[in-house]
């Protein structure tokens, strides 16, 4: 996402609950019944919280420290005697955050280790001799966290009850972050392959944990032909990046993304300096490379650096820049909302990704032909606008008030519905235009949130921005703070609603289609029409607010342009302009001309440095 509000409260502490899956309490003791031997080595785990069994901190490549730093994932040589995997390994190197991150120090101090490329596996609870094998084996499910690319740990994700109920493998996983996943500077590349020179080693990371699934996962009862990569928000782009990039091909069957987007950068943006006649980002690799000369004491001001970066061999440069301190690296950046930052990423460097934009690769249809279901929260951007507080005042850090309710609703409605233009309609439009008959869209509706004295959760959050996630692992137990968004009034309609989500996800997993779930007692979720007038989506929703239930809405941008142009509640010119611009500096979907047809004068500055 391009830009989160610039502060916030201790209401935040609400909010993670719905960011995450919740930090699982690693089990006391190993099980023997948790034997497995993989041909990585054998490891023994321990039983899960929803009668599953858990393998915590399995390593899927070596550590990339040192002189693996900005190299390709390497791969791990099997491990002699018996591993035992009950606690997750460290998270990757990143700004604490209390919001679907690593939360063990205050926010914004650098924590984790690089050493961090540990996966997770949650399977039914089997003794050894009963886990499925040949042609009854289960269908794995590959999550991707999200949290900007800057944030996040597999950590948080409990995978048990969507294993056990619903009898699929599921794995999650830890991916470099921020700089050390998303890195391309000149002096690296003299002695890097081709994949490693793209910067994109992120994306490497997680080819390199499908490639651990193939070889691996058939030991836990996985099957390693029926894989589905999910993810959401982050990690639903980057779902999007390996349906695009060639180097996965064959490593999965099925895709799902949660609040995604196709968002990519050109070389330039990534790698050059600001001045530069095709100038770089403020956060491009040269860029970073040059505060951290001066914050090293190699210079003393940008000039002097840029001067020693040009007169260095590259070898030398990049040796020193693997040798930097991961903490001294990871405050080259500024820690803004909850740890996140900006930073160049899923860059267009034709080895791992596309050389065109990632957008337009999709839309073409230029992608892995695998069954996709996609979708968006309703209510996706009131998550941020709730820590906006140029639109809500955080009374003592913690009780919140809407300073205007009109803006507020407004604002909200037209970045969310342009984020399903861009994450999911749009997208399933162009494909189903390709006579594909394999896209599945929906729209997460929950808002029953209780009321906090009198702020009304429901009306301030909505369905916002990752609140699907425990709804997909059925996991509500999320600590001490679980009741302020999951209490008794709510549950009964959460739980059936979970439920069924996990009935309709697994589903897919298993067929390439979600049909009427696993036990084919829901709404059936019809794909995509080819058409125009028939349904589109699944409205996924509690009984109580109309249940699960198939509908012709849709958005495109063309229409939300229209609507907006249209709205009553934006005859002001003054406030119809500054809504826009809130829209643009959340989606690639407008440009110059479309500022310049609602009556504003100038482009916003963020829309106007965006790079796709």
């Amino acid at each position: 996402m391009r830009r989160l509000a610039t502060d916030f409260g201790l209401i935040s502490l609400v909010l993670s609950l719905a960011c995450s899956g919740g930090p699982e309490r690693p089990a006391a003791a190993a099980s023997p019944a948790t034997l497995r031997k993989p041909p990585a080595g054998a490891v023994v785990g321990s039983e899960g919280h929803y009668g599953n069994h858990v393998w915590r901190g399995i390593p899927f490549a070596q550590p990339p420290v040192g002189k693996l730093r900005w190299r390709a994932p390497q791969a791990l040589a099997a491990w002699d005697g018996s591993r035992e995997a009950l606690a997750f390994g460290s998270s990757c190197p990143q700004f604490a955050s209390p919001i679907g991150g690593d939360d063990s120090a205050d926010l914004g101090t650098p924590v984790g280790s690089e050493d961090c490329l540990f996966l997770n596996v949650y399977a039914p609870a089997l003794a050894p001799d009963q886990v499925p094998s040949g042609g009854k084996r289960l269908p794995v499910m590959f999550w991707i966290h999200g949290g900007g690319n800057t944030i996040g740990t597999s950590a948080f994700y409990n995978g048990g009850n969507l294993a056990a109920s619903e009898s699929v493998v599921v794995v999650t996983l830890n991916y470099r972050l921020g700089p050390f996943g998303w890195f391309r500077h000149p002096s690296l590349a003299p002695d890097a392959t081709p994949a490693e020179r793209s910067g994109n080693f992120a994306v490497l990371d997680l080819i390199q944990g499908l490639i651990w699934v193939r070889d691996n996962i058939a030991a836990f009862g996985g099957d390693p032909d029926n894989v589905t990569i999910f993810g959401e928000s982050a990690g639903g782009q980057n779902v999007a990046m390996l349906l695009a990039s060639p180097l996965s091909e064959g490593l999965f069957d099925r895709a799902i993304v949660q609040s995604g987007s196709t968002r990519s950068t050109r070389l330039s943006l990534a790698s050059n300096y600001r001045d530069d006649t095709s100038p770089g980002d403020e956060n491009s690799a040269q860029e970073v490379a040059l505060r951290l000369l001066v914050s090293q004491g190699e210079a003393s001001d940008r000039a002097e650096a840029k001067q020693y970066a040009l007169s260095k061999n590259g070898l030398r440069l990049g040796y020193w820049l693997r040798n930097v301190p991961a903490e001294d690296l990871l405050n080259s950046y500024p820690s803004e909302t909850v740890g996140m930052y900006d930073l160049p990423q899923a860059m267009q460097d034709g080895t791992v990704l596309p050389i065109r934009p990632l957008s337009e690769v999709v839309l073409a249809g230029d992608i892995h032909p695998v069954p996709l279901m996609l979708g968006t929260n309703r209510d996706e951007n009131k998550l941020f606008l709730f820590l906006d507080p140029k639109l809500v005042r955080q009374w003592f850090g913690l009780l919140p008030q809407v300073l205007d309710e009109a803006r507020y609703e407004v604002v909200s409605e037209y970045q969310s519905r342009s984020w399903k233009a861009d994450g999911a309609d749009e997208i399933a439009i162009a494909l189903a235009g390709q006579r594909r008959d394999d896209v599945f869209v929906y729209r997460f509706d929950w808002d029953e949130e209780p009321s906090l004295l009198w702020f009304d959760l429901g009306q301030l959050l909505g369905a916002s921005h990752g609140f699907e996630i425990p709804f997909v692992f059925g996991h509500f137990d999320l600590g001490r703070d679980t009741g302020r968004l999951f209490d008794e009034d709510n549950l009964a309609g959460r739980v059936a609603l979970s439920d069924a989500m996990m009935s309709y996800w697994a589903q897919f997993a298993y067929a390439g289609d979600p049909g009427a779930g696993r036990a084919g007692d829901l709404p059936r979720w019809l794909a995509w029409p080819s058409a125009t007038g028939a349904d589109t989506m699944l409205v996924l929703d509690t009984p109580e607010g109309g249940g699960a239930r198939m509908s012709p809405e849709f958005v495109t941008r063309e229409g939300l342009i229209a609507d907006f142009a249209a709205d009553p509640r934006l005859a002001d010119l003054a406030f119809r302009c500054s809504v826009l611009d809130s829209m643009m500096e959340w989606s690639d979907s407008f440009d110059e001309s479309t500022y310049a047809s609602a009556g504003c004068a100038e482009l916003p500055t963020v829309a106007a440095a965006a790079g796709n």
